[in-house]
Order: C-alpha cells, then sequence, then structure tokens
C-alpha cells in the first residue's frame, strides 16, 4: 500500500510540476500567436501562481477536513478541464483566465500528495519517501521543458497543455479503490475543526491579487497611475487583515501558532528567498536562451535537462542522508552551491557559449538543488503534527509559490524592461543572492533537534480555540 501511495503522490504532484516546467519554455511563441510581450508572459505564469499561491491554504485545510484522496480527485479534474481550456484559448485573456483555473485545481494537489506521505511513513522512511517523491517529481522538470520545445517547434503551443490529461489519467487510476487508514483519509480527524475559512481565503486572494497586479503592471503604466497605486495599496491592506483575521479565527486556514515551531517557521523564511531565486532564475533563462541567444524552443527546453537529471540522481539520496543526520548542513549548504552556480551564469557575454557561460554554473546549480529540496521540505513537514500535514505542506507550499509569484511579477523592473546580456547577468546575480540569503537564513535557525512537542499555541489552533498572541 505504502508504493502506492507514494505513486499517487508523485503523479498528482507530477501534472503540477509539468505544467510548470513546460509552460516557460512556450512563452515567446504564445505571445507572437496571442500578443502583449513581456506583460503577458508574465501574466501566464503569475495568473497559475497567483491562483495556487492564494488557494493552497485552504486547499491544505480542505485536505485534513474532508480527506486526501477525495481533495486529489477533485484537484486532478479541475486541472484536466482547465488544461483543456488553455489549449483551445482563442484570445491571451481566455488563457491568463484558464491559467487561473489551473493554478486553482493545482492548489488541491500539492498539499494533498505531500500529505498522503508523512501521514503513511514516518521517520527514516519519511525522509527517504519525499525524497523519492522529489526526485520523481523532478522529472517533470526533465520531461517539461524538453517535450514543451519539441511542441512548439513542430506543432503548436497549444498541445503543452493538452499533454497534461495523460499523468492525470493515470493519478486517478491509481486512486480508484485506495483505502487509507481512517484517521489518515479523514484528515484532521484528531481536532480538525471541520470548517472552511472562506473569509480567509478571499482575504488572502484579494491581497495577493491586488499587490502582483501593481508589481506588473508598474511597468507598462508607472507608480504614478491610481491603477496601479489603488490596488497596490488595497492589496497589501487585505494582506494585513487577513494575518488579523488568522490570529482571531477558531477555524484559520494558516494557522499562525506553526510558525512558532522553529524547523516550520525558520523553513518557510528561507523557502521564500530559495523559491524565489528558483522561479525567478529558471523563468530568465527560458527566456533569455530563445530571445537574446537565438536557441529555437526545443534547444532551450533541452537546456533544463542537465537540472531534471541531476535532481533524479541525486536528491532521493540527500533525503535519505537528512532523515539520518538531519537537515540544518544540507540546507545551509545546498542554497549556497545553487546561489555559487548562478554567480557563474553571470559570466554570459557576446560571443554567447552555452558550453562556457550556462553549462558549469548549471551543473553547479543542479547540485545545490538536489542537496537542498528534500531536506528542506523534511524539515518543515516533520516539524507538524500529522493531523497538521495537510496543512502544514499547503503554507510551504503556498510560501514557496507567493515567492516565485512576486519575484516574477518584479522581473520587469529588474530587467529594466529589456532582456538583454547586460540585464540578463544583472538578474542572474540578484537570483545568486537570494539562494545564498536561504542558506545562511537555513545556518543559524534550523535545528538537527528531532522535532520537538508543538508549542501551546499551535495546539490551541489544533483544537479549535483562537490564538491570542499571549502564548510565549
Amino acid at each position: 500500500m505504502q508504493r502506492r501511495v507514494l505513486w499517487v503522490a508523485v503523479l498528482a504532484s507530477f501534472v503540477a510540476f509539468l505544467d510548470g516546467a513546460i509552460v516557460n519554455v512556450a512563452l515567446p511563441a504564445l505571445t507572437r500567436e496571442l500578443g502583449g510581450g513581456l506583460t503577458t508572459q508574465q501574466w501566464v505564469v503569475d495568473a497559475y501562481l497567483l491562483a495556487l499561491g492564494s488557494l493552497i491554504l485552504i486547499a491544505g485545510s480542505l485536505s485534513d477536513t474532508l480527506g486526501r484522496v477525495r481533495v486529489l480527485r477533485a484537484g486532478l479534474l479541475i486541472f484536466g478541464v482547465a488544461s483543456l481550456a488553455c489549449a483551445v484559448a482563442p484570445t491571451a485573456l481566455v488563457l491568463i483566465l484558464a491559467r487561473c483555473v489551473q493554478g486553482a485545481g493545482a492548489a488541491l494537489l500539492v498539499p494533498s500528495s505531500l500529505a498522503l506521505i508523512t501521514s503513511t511513513f514516518s521517520g527514516t522512511a519519511q525522509g527517504k519517501a519525499i525524497g523519492s517523491w522529489t526526485a520523481w517529481t523532478g522529472t517533470a522538470f526533465l520531461a517539461g521543458p524538453l517535450l514543451g520545445g519539441l511542441l512548439v517547434d513542430f506543432a503548436s503551443w497549444r498541445f503543452i497543455f493538452a499533454v497534461n490529461v495523460l499523468p492525470i489519467a493515470a493519478t486517478l487510476v491509481l486512486l480508484r479503490g485506495l483505502a487509507l487508514p481512517s484517521a489518515d483519509d479523514a484528515g484532521a480527524a484528531a481536532g480538525s475543526p471541520g470548517r472552511v475559512d472562506v473569509p480567509g481565503a478571499l482575504l488572502a486572494s484579494a491581497g495577493l491579487a491586488g499587490t502582483v497586479f501593481a508589481l506588473i503592471e508598474q511597468d507598462r503604466l508607472g507608480w504614478g497611475s491610481p491603477a496601479v497605486v489603488v490596488p497596490f495599496v488595497l492589496g497589501l491592506a487585505a494582506l494585513a487583515v487577513f494575518l488579523w483575521w488568522e490570529g482571531r479565527t477558531r477555524a484559520p486556514m494558516m494557522p499562525l501558532g506553526l510558525f512558532r515551531i522553529r524547523n516550520f517557521g525558520i523553513g518557510n523564511v528561507a523557502t521564500t528567498f530559495i523559491y524565489a531565486g528558483a522561479s525567478l532564475g529558471g523563468l530568465m533563462m527560458v527566456l533569455f536562451l530563445q530571445e537574446v541567444a537565438g536557441f529555437p524552443a526545443a534547444l532551450a527546453g533541452l537546456a533544463s535537462m542537465p537540472t531534471a537529471v541531476v535532481m533524479l540522481l541525486l536528491a532521493g539520496r540527500f533525503g535519505t542522508l537528512a532523515g539520518k543526520y538531519g537537515p540544518r548542513l544540507f540546507m545551509t549548504a545546498g542554497p549556497i552551491l545553487a546561489g555559487a552556480g548562478y554567480l557563474l551564469m553571470a559570466t554570459a557575454s557576446r560571443p554567447f557559449n552555452f558550453w562556457l557561460h550556462i553549462l558549469p554554473g548549471l551543473l553547479v546549480f543542479s547540485v545545490g538543488m538536489s542537496v537542498t529540496v528534500a531536506p528542506l521540505t523534511s524539515a518543515i513537514l516533520g516539524a507538524v503534527r500529522p493531523a497538521q500535514s495537510g496543512i502544514g505542506s499547503a503554507i510551504n507550499n503556498a510560501v514557496s509559490r507567493v515567492a516565485g509569484l512576486v519575484a516574477v511579477a518584479l522581473a520587469g523592473a529588474m530587467l529594466g524592461g529589456v532582456l538583454d546580456f547586460g540585464s540578463f547577468r544583472r538578474i542572474v546575480a540578484i537570483t545568486a543572492g537570494m539562494f545564498i540569503a536561504g542558506g545562511v537564513v537555513s545556518a543559524f535557525g534550523i535545528t538537527n533537534r528531532a522535532a520537538a512537542e508543538v508549542p501551546a499555541a499551535a495546539v490551541a489552533v489544533e483544537e479549535g480555540t483562537p490564538d491570542t498572541g499571549d502564548t510565549p
């Protein structure tokens, strides 16, 4: 049964990761057909991340309340229908709206799939399972860009969305008849409030939508435009009210008490830096290779293969080692190594040579990410109670997606509106700084001690009492 659960978790996450990996390489082609330039490219990426980041918290609560399998099945169906809508989108606006729905489906997939692992495996086996999950879902980054490039060059960018139907169908077949222990399938049976935090979800969505809209459109309209300032201010206000509400409601979708657990709180700070760098660097790499270096889509996709291969070979091993020796060393060395890889890419100049300017740094970055990802996930999810593994996974995924969302939204400002060799070197230097910051945070904050008893604030939240902030 454990092997089947692992494959369900892998395939369910695979479709979400495949979509993220395959879309970047198709951005130049779809904007040539639908128009809109860099702004449309940012929105095609961020519409998905916006829905994913704002809904993944409530999806984690649903996973704990309604059951992992039920929520997974709903997410797969929503994601599949939205993928087909993306494939036939007649305009950029329709595509962006369909990407929002895709993100909503993905929000139901990732926390539930990881919660299946954390509620089925324990101890060293859990670290190994998460490492295997990381390695196999990493194949999405192997198949995605290369498959996407081939489809763009020899068929149409529209097929990159239709291809999602295959892993979705396979996962639905595996889900049939999957019987989990009642405590796992019922989610937080040991104390879940059983209610959905609708106000929290609306506040988070409004806050993220307003701020991200302003960050993307400021490059075109300028910060002096009311169309930028008003959404930005209202978005920040909504996010502030969201935090206030989550600290007082009896059924929060983001229990603030969890952040008092050391590895959970510090791990999510490290996640912010690491995944902001990963999202920004990955997007800019693909766009640079196609729009500046002149690579066709298939070759630009092929350029990401070293990362996927290295992670497939190494991520599982480092997950096992982190389960045995603790995550601190790996979470410190991995991001710093990944940042060093991006610093090597800052040598890119004319005449451009991929083998000298990009590949060495890409390989160093790939090893760094292999060292980082599974220990980071294990440290964060291992710090929370099994009954809250769904919401714990959801929070961590929300942090990573929102970090990527904001980084991509700021890409235009970092580039100065133009992608060329100079702006690319600036972007990779910024990306390197993000990774190194994640390593430094981990070095000073992460502990190798076994997860201690959850603090009283987190227990209060789990049992349905409001966190007043009085617990030390």
